[in-house]
């Protein structure tokens, strides 16, 4: 199936072809490679807009999911017809992100990488409300990643590393 990737900002020049090629390795790593996805590039302004619908917090931040699915973590969804294999969509506050790492010094395209990562776990009913919902988000997408890394040569960690 499709990752659908969209960038809907031109604040940060953006290289597609790299976020792409990592969603379906990350996607194939889920085992949801028959699903679609979509992926949109956004810029702080959107980002603030949606944060503010839908987590009542009007600021930017670096990534947003909108699952089609409702399941429980670890569970793929069970399509009843071509319509919905579909996982849902990613929003990137690729702004968002640029900033921080220009603050931080990391490399650009690789935490885009590790963010859509991110995301696509919470596309399939991963959280991080808790101490055991972290643990298992965590280490989901550290085997994502994981095969990832084996794919690109590159040492990706997740986002939340340490949060609780």
């Amino acid at each position: 199936m499709s990752v659908a990737l969209r960038n809907a900002q031109g604040a940060v020049p953006l290289r597609r072809a790299p976020l792409r090629r990592a969603v379906c390795a990350l996607r194939a790593a889920l085992g949801a490679s028959r699903f679609d996805v979509g992926v949109v590039c956004a810029g702080n302004g959107l980002m603030r807009r949606l944060n503010g619908a839908y987590r009542q917090r009007p600021e930017p931040t670096d990534v947003l999911s909108f699952p089609f699915h409702q399941v429980a973590a670890g569970e793929l969804p069970r399509p009843r017809c071509r319509d919905e294999y579909n996982l849902g969509d990613i929003f990137l506050g690729v702004e968002y992100i640029h900033r921080q790492c220009r603050l931080t010094g990391e490399d650009f395209d690789g935490v885009l990488a590790v963010t859509a990562a991110h995301g696509l776990c919470h596309l399939l009913g991963y959280r991080h409300n808790t101490e055991p919902e972290w643990q298992q988000m965590y280490q989901k997408e550290m085997e994502i990643l994981e095969e990832l890394n084996r794919l690109t040569g590159t040492n990706l960690r997740p986002l939340t590393a340490g949060l609780f």
